[in-house]
This record gives C-alpha cells, structure tokens and sequence, in this order.
C-alpha cells in the first residue's frame, strides 16, 4: 500500500432499507478483503431472520459478519453505548487480521454514533453504573420506572431545558435526559451545548470542505490533531450513501413485505408472542416500546395475532385484518425509509459538515436493479479503492444529478443544536402538543387546525348571539 494510504480506514454504507447496502457490503467484502460489521439495531436480535431482514446466510458468501444475531431474547435490549464499543472491539480485532472493516448502517444514529467522537456518550462511559439493565437503573434510581409525568417532572426539576425539548408522551428522551444527569450530575442541555461550542470552533479553525476534498492522509491527519475532537470522525472514512428513487423503493419495500408474510413473518410472530407469555407466566413485565418489540410488523399485526388468539373473529373478518396489517406494515416500512434518509440530509451530513468532511460522503444512485453492477458495485468499488490508496477523490456532487440535489442538507442546522427553535405549545382544541416551533407553525397551518378554529369561531358566534337575543 502506497505510503500515502490512509492508516486506520473504515467504510460505511449507509442508505434507506431495500435500497441494497448489504448486497454491496459483501461485494466490497470480497474485493477488498473486508468483514462487515452490522449497524442495524435489529438485526442485533438473535434468530428472527425475517422480521429483522437479516441477510440470508448463501448471500453473505462466505464473508465474516460482526454483531449479526448476538443478542438474546433475555438479554438486556443494548443502548447505542455498548453498541458503539463493541464495535470499536470488533473494528480492532478485523484490523489486527490486516482486513478491512465495513460497517452497514441500518439504525442511523447507530452509525452516527461509532463514526464520530460523542461527548455524551464519552462522559456516561466513565461512569461505573453504564451498563446497568433497565432493572438495575431503576433499583439505583427509582424515579426511571415511575410514569412519564413524574420523569418530566424531575427532570424539569434538574433540566428545565431538556424538559421542554421532548414531547411529554415520549417516554424514552424523558427518560434518557434524566438518566443522563443521575448518571454523570451535568445537564444533558449542558453537554450538548459544549458539543455545538466544540463543532464552531472546529469549523471555524479547519474550514469548511465546500468544494474541498482532501486525500485520505489529509483527512487522518485533520483527525488526530491536538485538541478536543468531539465532533470529529474517529477514523478516516469513506461513506457510501445507496439510493433508490421514491417510486422505486415504495415498490420495492412493498414487495418486500409480501415476501416476509410468504417466508414465515406470522410465524416468527408468534414466536415473540408466545416469548412474552412465558415471561408474563414467570411473573417478568416485558417492555414493548424498546428492543426487537419495536421491530416494524410487531406493532401493525398485533390486532391480527390478538384476534387469531381469541378465535372469536370469523373468517371473513379475521382475513381483512390480517390485509390491514399487511398494509400497515408496508406504510411503516416506508415512513421509516423517509426517516433514514431524513437522518442521513440533516443529522449526518451536518455533522460531516461541522467534521470538515463532506467530501467522503458519495450517492450511488441503485434505482435501475438490472443496471447494480454500473450504477452502484463499479463506481463503490473505485471510490473505495482510490480512498484506500490515499488518492484525491472525486467530487461527491459531480457523480449524478441526484447526488448533486441529494447530498446538500435539507437544513443547514441540527434541530437538536438550536435551543432557540425548542419550544413547548399545546393546542387543548385540538390536543396536540408541539416541542418545535416548525411543528407548531405546521400544525396552524394544518386542514384539521382550521377546521376546527372555524367550527369553534361559529359556535361561539352562535353562543354570543343567543346571548344577546335572551
């Protein structure tokens, strides 16, 4: 390897689900004599390898797949924080065999967290009480299982700012925010508010890329500098970004889905289902807001697995559940996809932006399936080769039309990095509650608001001129 090749690279594949990052990762695997290390907070899960999506075991050809299926049903569901050193481990221990790491990212904020230094997670990794389980957290400190209204209410106790941040039914942000502050006795406001100071001050001292792309050793050594580095990228990193155009994924994913159902997705189901019975039986409360329990298709068929238990439904009926399922599921499926790639213009590219590295993220646009090896496997498989060998690489923008529209942040801000866009407003007419002032303006603007205002302005009218006429 040339001399200025860049020591220590990762490769990551990011991208919508169905748009193909597994299928490139083995490729790249297998050029480059690479493992793949998992960044999808499901697929963690061991067994269930259809409502995880887990890449089948003929497709993954031979090439070793890191934090696939290694954790229990009866184990603690993980927190990004022991994902992310576990998988540090796992990037030195492929290293150490003189092979090349490549993570494919599923949860984003999984991703996120392992390509860049994080100080909240830094500071609570100090801490002896990290790894507690739920169970234990709660015995330290009770107020973590009590109902979300008394959470929000200590936690406005200690960190009003955090309080107003989170919408009062999000029960986990509550929790987190809290957590954070017994854990590590700083504001999670606080924390977060060091982090933008560090990212300015980063920005400000090595500039932004802005049409600047440096060579892999460039980017090493803009990483390893001596300063705070919070906001920085941990190791030099090539990011592949998989596209699929809307209309094309919307199919794709549907299809997708019908072909759970076909391969056994009510049976895995009903394998959860009669997990959590066992657990109920043994006296064990089982949280369905976190964990596999979360997994899309749980939440959507449980109607249909509750209607199939009570075999009180006739036929007919129960078979017109089962369809709304089915399409609830694709409807989820596709909200999360908008999600990911919502993820990837706002929270990753700011924060590839505040990095410095914008230019080592590149769109390959994978919407023509008959055209992968063109489109998606070529130009990767060059990208990765140029990044490895410390050339200059291309500019991410000049690769597609689409990459030039797509890689540009929809917001050139991180929401959560402006305190002075948090607010807390409720609307008793329509009971809804908005913690940011976009939502909140969203929401007047909105066909049922004014609906409702009109509807309410008329009665009031009536009411006043009854009034007047007694």
């Amino acid at each position: 390897m040339p001399s200025d090749a860049a020591r220590q690279p990762l490769v990551a594949i990011v991208g919508a689900t169905g748009t193909g990052k597994s299928e490139l990762a083995v490729a790249l695997a297998t050029r480059f004599n690479g493992e793949i290390i998992n960044g999808d907070a499901m697929q963690l899960y061991d067994g269930l390898p259809i409502i995880t999506n887990k890449i089948p075991f003929a497709e993954r050809k031979g090439i070793p797949h890191h934090l696939l299926g290694v954790v229990g049903l009866r184990e603690e569901s993980w927190q990004v924080g022991k994902f992310t050193r576990t998988a540090l481990n796992v990037i030195e221990e492929i290293r150490s065999r003189g092979r090349l790491p490549i993570l494919v990212g599923g949860t984003h904020y999984y991703t996120q967290s392992l390509l860049f230094h994080n100080a909240i997670a830094e500071d609570i990794k100090e801490q002896d009480v990290y790894d507690l389980s739920e169970e234990d957290k709660i015995l330290k400190w009770p107020i973590l299982g009590k109902p979300t209204d008394e959470i929000i209410a200590r936690l406005k106790e200690v960190d009003p700012v955090m309080a107003d941040r989170w919408h009062p039914n999000d029960r986990r942000k509550i929790q987190r925010s809290l957590e954070i502050w017994l854990k590590t006795r700083r504001l999670a406001s606080d924390i977060y508010a060091e982090q933008k100071k560090r990212r300015n001050v980063t920005a400000l001292s090595s500039g932004s890329m802005n049409g600047e792309y440096l060579s892999a050793k460039a980017l090493e050594a803009e990483n390893t500098e001596e300063e705070d580095h919070s906001s920085r990228l941990r190791f030099p990193t090539l990011i592949v970004w998989v596209h699929a155009s809307p209309e094309i994924l919307k199919a794709r994913l549907n299809n997708r889905v019908d072909k759970m159902v076909q391969e056994g997705l009510l049976s895995e189901l009903k394998t959860l289902e009669h997990f959590s019975q066992g657990q109920e039986a043994e006296g064990k409360a089982i949280d369905k807001t976190r964990g596999i329990w979360v997994s899309i298709g749980c939440k959507e068929f449980e109607p249909y697995m509750s209607a199939r238990r009570s075999s009180s439904m006739p036929d007919e009926e129960l078979e017109a559940t089962r369809l709304a399922a089915v399409e609830q599921t694709k409807a989820a499926t596709r909200q999360y996809a908008k999600r990911q790639i919502r993820w990837i213009r706002i929270k990753l590219m700011n924060a590839l932006s505040a990095a410095a590295a914008t230019g080592y993220i590149f769109l390959l646009d994978g919407s023509d399936a008959t055209d992968w090896s063109t489109k998606v496997e070529k130009p990767a498989s060059e990208l990765v080769e140029a990044f490895l060998k410390g050339k200059t690489l291309p500019r991410p923008a000049s690769l597609s039309v689409t990459a030039e529209e797509m890689l540009v942040p929809t917001r050139d801000y991180d929401i959560s990095e402006r305190r002075d866009l948090w607010v807390r407003k409720s609307c008793q007419m329509c009971g809804l509650t908005a913690t940011l002032e976009e939502e909140w303006i969203r929401h007047l603007k909105g066909k049922k608001h004014r609906m409702l205002a009109k509807r309410k302005a008329r009665a009031q009218v009536r009411e006043s001129s009854a009034l007047n006429h007694d």
